[in-house]
């Protein structure tokens, strides 16, 4: 009988986080939620290498999504071509569908701008611009018209309060961002997302670079933000995928090897891979 490495997946139960806070029950979907994003046979190449191989994939809107594997089995890849950033890397050449609310990205007359609007994402280290909290926040609605002088410091408070990191820099918006803890570099990355009302978050390995305890607010962050946004993200860290996705995706050389409820891919995997993988064979 093969041994598994204990994955806490997300219960009713009440869960103490790192440092001693208490975490409110979770409810668990209950019904099949509308599907926010699907792809269709995708294909990626850089140049003759086929880093993605043939990909169909549902994600659901209010869920989280996790994509996990080893080290470059492409799931960042994946997570990239779902608001095209692999455009800018030379000789990427794209086959296949990846349909957002019925709409194809990769179509004829896309706006660039307003998808990754849409598709906001969060990156593996915390990326403050050299410039005060509430220039961070800000600069998003400005450069696309969102707001007026009179209104940016709403949507600044209002994004900060949603990153659950207002009350810690509430006294602090003159100064530079870059004198904030790692963890809270990491919320103002989120509030500077969240500032320009996205629909998606996207998120790589955005927990990899914290300590647990700034881990432990991101998760929870999480948690909260699913009310409102459709959110896959990357992950290294089985344990993470089990706390907070409610589906999630293995990934391995390129392909989509099992996909499904969280709690099934842990306990129930029906590839002989994916048990391998999270029971510690290989990855």
């Amino acid at each position: 009988m093969i041994a598994r490495p204990v994955v806490t997946v997300a219960t009713h139960a009440t869960e103490t986080r790192p440092g001693g806070a208490r975490r409110a029950p979770q409810p668990q979907p209950t019904a099949a939620a509308p599907s926010k994003i699907e792809t269709s046979a995708l294909n990626l190449f850089y140049g003759s290498f086929r880093a993605l191989k043939d990909i169909s994939i549902s994600i659901d809107e209010h869920r989280i999504t996790a994509l996990i594997g080893p080290s470059g089995c492409g799931k960042s890849t994946f997570l990239r071509t779902l608001n095209r950033m692999n455009d800018i890397i030379p000789g990427v050449r794209i086959e296949g569908n990846v349909i957002i609310d019925g709409q194809d990205i990769y179509g004829p007359g896309i706006d660039l701008v307003e998808l990754r609007k849409r598709v906001g994402m969060v990156f593996q280290r915390p990326n403050p611009f050299p410039m005060s909290v509430f220039d961070n926040v800000a600069y998003g609605p400005r450069i696309h018209g969102l707001a007026t002088k009179g209104t940016l410091p709403d949507i600044v408070e209002r994004s900060l309060r949603a990153a659950a990191l207002w009350d810690e820099v509430k006294d602090r918006l003159n100064d530079s961002a870059l004198g904030l803890s790692g963890g809270q570099q990491q919320r103002l990355c989120i509030a500077r997302v969240l500032a320009v009302e996205p629909e998606v978050l996207l998120m790589d390995e955005p927990c990899s670079a914290l300590d647990p305890i700034s881990t432990a607010k991101i998760e929870d962050l999480m948690i909260d933000l699913k009310r409102d946004y459709t959110i896959v993200i990357v992950t290294h860290n089985m344990q993470q995928a089990g706390r907070v996705s409610d589906k999630t995706g293995f990934f391995l050389s390129g392909e989509l090897i099992e996909y499904g409820e969280t709690r099934d891919i842990f306990e129930r995997p029906r590839d002989r891979r994916t048990e391998d993988y999270i029971t510690g064979r290989f990855g």
